[in-house]
């Protein structure tokens, strides 16, 4: 596909659908654009397509991170064997009635690669990073401290005592696969699995490293330079390509995901760019007007109460709100204006507050008629 269609789209939801909604979808259109059963020059193409809609959609955390980052962040995250990796495809397949598995079905989509087949890799690791509302408005370096595989310093990865070096596996000449043939009603699929032999390594180690037992790895404590982006709010992802485990006999290194939680602030709420802060202010400075100190993340500014404002009115502050993520600009700072009311008053206050009310006709102690049972 030169271009990838919105999978939501593709199944013909809404985004605020069920898995069951989702799975009913995906079983509807499987049927109807299976290549077994329909034999248009697309329908291949189509049924792959809603298969790894369904493959995302279905599960959780990927369905999460493409709600997030969409097709350009979720396709930098996940190959397209990470997709389809643990989707129970089988099972719907077979209550539809086609009698042959997805992984060979697939074989063919892909060529002949097996869609389980993949290069050996450090796993994904996933921290969480709490940082203050400051931390997030001017973007700060903090140090996070992970246990991770590293490569071992006595054998330099290669698992096999110093002085020795591993041989080529006899079974699969060191390429770490080999090839199971099966066929089926529809067609001859050549299924390619790690080497039982080797492991999917192509070596054997016949004096293994014994500062790592021959894994080529080591468990260890490590400190890590965190950059924190203007900002950033609570579930942002920051990656750190290649700081995650290392894979045994030299593949790839995995990443570091770093989730952000941004930690109540005392004073200020968040919805978005914009922060809200709550004012308390007496009522003659409502009624009359007043000059009154407000703080903001950039420091305290004077905000002008006008005269006979209302508790609960909210004055906004334009450009005093948190830097816009990945973009330009800030948001708003909201102000909600709540009027302090005091509970004990001295007889001359009383008095006075009591002349006003007379002037404003807002009698302080109304008639109650007595309502009889």
């Amino acid at each position: 596909m030169a271009s990838k269609r919105d999978y939501y789209e593709v199944l013909g939801v809404p985004r605020t659908s069920s898995k069951d909604e989702i799975k009913d979808a995906y079983r509807k259109l499987a049927l109807q654009y299976h290549p077994d059963r329909n034999k248009s020059p697309d329908a291949e193409e189509k049924f792959k397509e809603l298969s790894e809609a369904y493959a995302v959609l279905s599960d959780d955390e990927k369905r999460a991170t493409y709600d997030q980052l969409g097709h350009a962040g979720f396709d930098q995250r996940y190959t397209t064997e990470d997709i389809f990796r643990g989707t129970d495809f089988e099972s719907i397949l077979r209550d539809l009635g086609f009698g042959f598995g997805f992984s060979d079905l697939f074989s063919s989509f892909f060529g002949g690669r097996d869609f389980e087949a993949r290069e050996e890799r450090g796993r994904d690791i996933g921290v969480e990073l709490a940082i203050k509302l400051e931390d997030a408005a001017k973007g700060v370096e903090k140090e996070i401290e992970i246990v991770r595989t590293e490569v071992c310093d006595v054998c330099r990865g290669s698992g096999a005592s110093p002085g020795t070096s591993a041989r080529t596996c006899p079974k699969c000449d060191g390429s770490g696969r080999v090839q199971n043939v099966r066929r089926s009603g529809f067609g001859t699929f050549v299924r390619v699995v790690p080497c039982p032999t080797c492991g999917g390594s192509g070596r054997l180690i016949d004096s293994p490293c014994r500062n790592c037992g021959g894994s080529g790895i080591l468990r260890k404590r490590r400190r890590i330079a965190v950059k924190i982006p203007v900002g950033i709010d609570t579930g942002n992802q920051i990656r750190l390509q290649g700081e995650g485990d290392a894979a045994p006999h030299g593949g790839t290194s995995g990443d570091l995901y770093v989730v952000i939680r941004v930690v109540p602030h005392p004073e200020f709420s968040r919805e978005g760019d914009d922060l809200f802060y709550s004012l308390i202010i007496g009522f003659p400075q409502a009624a009359l007007g007043a000059a009154v100190d407000v703080p903001t993340l950039d420091g305290t500014m004077k905000m002008e109460i006008h005269a006979g404002t209302q508790p609960g009115q909210v004055l906004r502050v334009h450009g005093k709100g948190m830097p816009r993520f990945g973009g330009y600009g800030r948001g708003d700072l909201l102000v909600r204006v709540d009027v302090a009311v005091p509970d004990k008053l001295n007889s001359q206050q009383r008095a006075l507050l009591e002349q006003l009310a007379k002037e404003l006709d807002q009698p302080v102690k109304p008639k109650i008629r007595r309502i009889r049972f």
